[in-house]
């Protein structure tokens, strides 16, 4: 054989190989072309005749011509081809085999042709310019007119020679393959892998040329050059499908805290320093534990309030660009807490519901998919403690390092993270050693000590408080007792009113009631606030009658504190005086409190 013969031979083989290696890397064909066994080879079982290209048999062969020369264009349309015979199912016994066989032929190839694959072979029929529906039409049409002239070679075989072979006695030692089901899962591929490319993320259906997107560099970034950051940025996968993303309504990002997720819709067209805010953004939502902390008040607004407080310390740290929607800022909100901005917006939710997260209006970027733990039984760990950790180490890391300034109050709050919370009680005896010191005590021969019997003769002064510091040593308590309250959580709260009173030398109370009019208890020694309390009305909620009562006793001191129990669903109030308020823990009042908030666990 000449050397000019061999060559041609290996530049056929090469074109058939390239088209074989196409159609096992495309989405929509390689689960079909994973368990069809492609056959070509000189030998007396290729069933492929002499002037075909190929046939299929039923149990997945594809038997090609072993001299055929073509492009690799042409090999691909061929292979295509016989692969969807299987994947369409097209393999059923009907009355008229060559009628049906070129049904399906005609179907394919419009199918092909629509689809834009591969290069026809020039011997193939025309293109098919007739509305093709189903098969099925079409084998009536057949047998009812005929087959038209234009419509007989659009099969793979050649002239006059079916491409399916319905009985080819071949035994596949392996299980019978659904190709219907096989192609049902190309289909989902090629479709994944489409919007893959619609979104930047691709660059053809093989999927060769993976793009980095500007959000995958910007995770990059964080990780390699950020350390504050990084350890949560590494816990987190980025999302970035715009079919999922419009589903759950995000237009720019949200956070899944709890899987761990950020999602990140590329329609949105972020730079790479946009997306840098952005990121940094939803990794502080996880970091300070805001899906935490929100303790029942409404998911948006705590939302809001926290993006107010997380967006000033992300400009002041210079991280990226942010975006020109979904940024919340307001400068009379700078270097406010979470807690605080919050109390403030509920004081004008119909304003505040109108503003525009990065999920977009009306919806906060702290996805909880009606979960409320904040916990994941699938790592075995507890999320809070690893995104806690995470940004705590990375404070240490950023700080040693020097990679930048970080404002104040992100530092402690970032400290605050890995103390302990302060327990209600204890804030509420720290509010009482403030308004009621130690009664000081002196010595006094007005009241001489007993005589100690080794030394009778000698006098001794006795400790006594220092005469005037009881007088005026109270305080006033407005008790709701309307029909929303919990009694269990009045009893603990007067039982710790009553404790700590005692403990600080307080003789009397000055306890009202509160519903829909106050009633006024007079003063009470503390020991009989928890035991003989009875709460006299179940009406609606008004605080400021008995508040206004307290304020107005000619009896009750000028400087005396006010400590208000509710479960905050009362009116606004107005408190001249030193005041707090005991509320239960996930319950917030309707107004900007001026005094502190003690919450019930």
């Amino acid at each position: 054989m000449s050397k000019k013969r061999t060559e041609s031979i290996d530049v056929a083989t090469k074109n058939y190989l390239a088209a074989q290696e196409y159609i096992h890397k495309h989405p929509m064909f390689s689960p079909l072309a994973a368990h069809a066994h492609f056959y070509r080879r000189e030998e007396s079982h290729n069933l492929c005749p002499d002037g075909g290209w190929a046939v299929v048999t039923k149990e997945g062969s594809i038997h090609i011509h072993p001299k055929r020369r073509a492009e690799a264009d042409e090999w691909v349309y061929v292979l295509a081809h016989c692969l969807l015979h299987l994947g369409f199912g097209h393999f059923k016994e009907k009355e008229n085999n060559v009628y049906w066989n070129m049904a399906c032929d005609v179907y394919v190839s419009k199918f092909l042709y629509d689809m834009k694959l591969g290069k026809r072979p020039q011997e193939f029929g025309y293109r098919v310019e007739i509305p093709v529906k189903t098969e099925d039409q079409l084998y009536e049409q057949f047998l009812e007119r005929g087959v038209p002239d234009s419509l007989k070679y659009h099969g793979t075989a050649g002239e006059n020679t079916l491409d399916m072979v319905f009985h080819s006695n071949e035994r596949r030692w392996y299980r019978k393959i659904d190709w219907e089901e096989c192609f049902g899962k190309g289909l989902t591929l090629a479709v994944t892998q489409a919007v893959k490319i619609a979104a930047g993320q691709a660059e053809s259906l093989l999927g060769q040329h993976e793009v980095i997107t500007h959000a995958q560099k910007a995770r990059k970034w964080f990780i390699d050059h950020y350390p504050l950051l990084g350890a949560l940025a590494s816990g987190f996968k980025i999302i970035e499908d715009p079919i999922i993303c419009q589903r759950m309504d995000i237009s720019i990002a949200a956070i899944d805290i709890v899987d761990k997720e950020i999602y990140l819709n590329p329609a949105a067209g972020l730079s790479e320093e946009e997306c840098k805010f952005v990121i940094a953004h939803e990794l502080l939502h996880a970091g300070l534990r805001h899906h935490e902390r929100c303790q029942g008040r409404d998911h948006y607004l705590w939302n809001v309030a926290c993006d107010y407080v997380i967006n000033h310390w992300l400009v002041e740290m210079q991280v990226g660009d942010f975006p020109q929607v979904g940024i919340l800022l307001d400068d009379d909100m700078k270097g406010c807490s979470a807690e605080s901005i919050y109390d403030q917006i509920v004081t004008d939710i119909r304003t505040y519901r109108k503003l525009q997260t990065l999920r977009g209006s009306g919806g906060g970027d702290i996805l909880d998919k009606g979960r409320s733990q904040f916990w994941d039984p699938r790592d075995g760990t507890n999320i809070d403690e690893f995104c806690k950790n995470a940004l705590h180490q990375g404070l240490i890391y950023h700080q040693e390092m020097g990679r930048g300034a970080i404002p104040v109050g992100l530092i402690e709050e970032i400290k605050a993270l890995g103390q302990p919370p302060i327990s209600w009680d204890v804030e509420l005896a720290r509010w009482f050693d403030q308004h009621f010191s130690p009664i000081e005590k002196v010595r006094t021969y007005a009241r001489v000590s007993r005589r100690q019997s080794a030394t009778p003769d000698i006098a001794r002064p006795k400790w006594v408080d220092h005469g005037g510091d009881e007088d005026g040593r109270t305080f006033g308590v407005v008790l709701d007792t309307s029909g929303s309250m919990d009694k269990k959580m009045l009893a603990k709260a007067l039982g710790a009113i009553a404790s700590y009173a005692l403990a600080r030398d307080v003789p009397t109370v000055r306890v009202v009631f509160c519903d829909a009019a106050a009633y006024d208890q007079g003063y009470m020694k503390p020991e009989d606030i928890a035991e003989s309390v009875k709460i006299k009305g179940r009406g609606g909620t008004e605080l400021q009658p008995g508040i206004d009562l307290l304020q107005r006793a000619e009896d009750f001191p000028k400087n005396g504190p006010i400590l208000i129990i509710t479960d905050g669903y009362c009116d606004k109030v107005y408190v001249k005086r030193e005041h707090a308020f005991i509320l239960p823990k996930g319950h917030h009042l309707p107004f900007v409190p001026k005094g502190p908030v003690f919450r019930l666990e």
